[in-house]
């Protein structure tokens, strides 16, 4: 029996209290649906070429643009942000960088388990449903999603950026076949005149709201798979073996960013005590006692190997 529109909101209500008990620091309800505008710039992007090798993103589009395409008779997508911004970042003078987000453990398995308890309590107050639970693992828009659901606005980098806590932050969604109160889109951008992004970026892989993933720091070390990085990037890496955090970490509304709480997303003693020489001469053994179980581990060692090589070359 569907809900009256008092039922909806108070178990629209319940279940954010409950995402907030989980360590989420925010938690927004959209309609599932079709993301007509999201796919077509989706669409456009594709045609240009910036995906790179990442050619997944042209396999399941027509679910990657209709949430009510991935659960059968999906209703709401309950979408969630987790911070992972760390009180300390690993050194920087001398050393080598990885992207913040890959200091601890895997956030797939840390959302989805949050995601799967969050669940779990839905389905005591309502019976069993029809769900699924999503984070960067599927064919789902991620930001624009929690964007229908209010969570934040697509900054001029490109990352859903909130506008209480910044940007550093993991996704998640449950899409299920319960109808809930929707919260109102963001349909704003709050980036302004503001460029800092596009300027600091050293390989040109950003202009407004678009980034080439061909020319993307982050991309080339992680999902870039050519034996070696291009010598046109020589000077311009910044350090990075890992991911990057540059158009991140000059954005203004990262300075409301505040250390996480979940221990599994603190960096290792190991880590944090790597020196530059460790780097260089890091093996297979090394590299997997250093990063088990970790978003890094998932990128593999010739890979990270590879980017090591050409800042050290």
């Amino acid at each position: 029996m569907p809900l009256h529109s008092l039922q909806r909101a108070q178990l629209s209500d319940r279940i954010k209290k409950e995402a907030g008990k989980l360590g989420f620091f925010a938690c927004g309800i959209s309609k599932a649906n079709f993301l007509k505008a999201d796919a077509e710039r989706m669409e456009k992007w594709l045609e240009k070429g910036m995906q790179g090798e990442m050619q997944y993103l042209k396999r399941n589009r027509e679910k990657r643009y209709d949430t009510t395409m991935l659960v059968e008779n999906a209703k709401s997508v309950i979408s969630v942000l987790f911070n992972y911004f760390p009180a300390h970042e690993l050194p920087e003078n001398g050393h080598y960088k990885i992207s913040k987000y890959a200091y601890g453990r895997d956030y797939h398995y840390i959302i989805k388990q949050k995601l799967a308890l969050l669940l779990e309590k839905i389905e005591t107050l309502t019976g069993k449903r029809e769900a699924r639970i999503f984070t960067d693992s599927a064919p789902v828009l991620d930001r624009a999603v929690a964007r229908k659901a209010g969570l934040g606005f697509i900054g001029k980098n490109t990352l859903l950026i909130n506008r209480e806590r910044g940007s550093f932050f993991f996704i998640g969604h449950i899409i299920l076949d319960l109808e809930l109160m929707p919260d109102r889109e963001t349909v704003e951008n709050y980036c302004g005149s503001c460029t800092k992004c596009i300027e600091a970026c050293p390989t040109g892989a950003l202009t407004a709201f678009e980034v080439d993933a061909r020319k993307c720091i982050s991309y080339l070390t992680i999902e870039y798979r050519g034996t070696e990085i291009p010598d046109k990037f020589h000077g311009k890496w910044k350090q990075w073996i890992f991911g990057c955090d540059i158009c991140q970490d000059v954005c203004p509304w990262n300075s409301k960013a505040r250390p996480h709480q979940e221990p599994a997303f603190e960096a290792s003693n190991a880590l944090q005590n790597m020196q530059k020489s460790d780097w260089e001469n890091l093996n297979k053994t090394a590299f997997k006692s250093l990063f088990k179980n970790t978003a890094v581990e998932r990128a593999g060692f010739k890979n990270l190997r590879r980017n090591i090589n050409f800042l050290s070359s």
